[in-house]
Formats: structure tokens, C-alpha cells, sequence
């Protein structure tokens, strides 16, 4: 992992279409912006996660659904 200080109005530059600005400092709490092209999904962690293990069940129902219908034409 990489790990840089940065201060208020500073920035992080990633490849060339992506950058992080630090916003402001209020205690612990720290707002950055992001500016990347629109096709660069951005999330928080656990809005990440959600959306990881929403579509794993999603594939696995799936999944379930299609083998119960094979089942189904199987036996007809």
C-alpha cells in the first residue's frame, strides 16, 4: 500500500484521467474529490462490498433458476 500526507487543496494524481483533492479537514473527518471520467465507477468501500455480494446472489438465483428449468424440460 502506498501511503502520502497531503494538505488542504492538495492533490493526488492516478494515470492520467484521475485525480484526488483533499476538500477540507474538520477533526478526524476528511472530505476529498474525485475527478475521473464518467465510465470510472466510484464507491466507498462498504457500498462496494453491497454491491460485490448483490450480485453474487444475484448469479447464484440465477444460477438456481436455470438449473430447476432444465430439471423441468428434462423430465417432460
Amino acid at each position: 500500500m502506498l501511503v502520502l500526507t497531503r494538505k488542504l487543496n492538495q492533490a493526488i494524481q492516478i494515470g492520467d484521467d484521475i485525480e484526488i483533492k483533499i476538500l477540507s479537514v474538520d477533526g478526524e473527518q476528511i472530505k476529498i474529490g474525485i475527478n475521473a471520467p464518467k465510465n470510472v465507477e466510484i464507491h466507498r468501500k462498504e457500498v462496494y462490498l453491497a454491491i460485490q455480494e448483490e450480485n453474487s446472489q444475484a448469479i447464484d438465483t440465477t444460477m438456481d433458476l436455470l438449473t430447476k428449468f432444465s430439471d423441468q424440460l428434462k423430465n417432460k
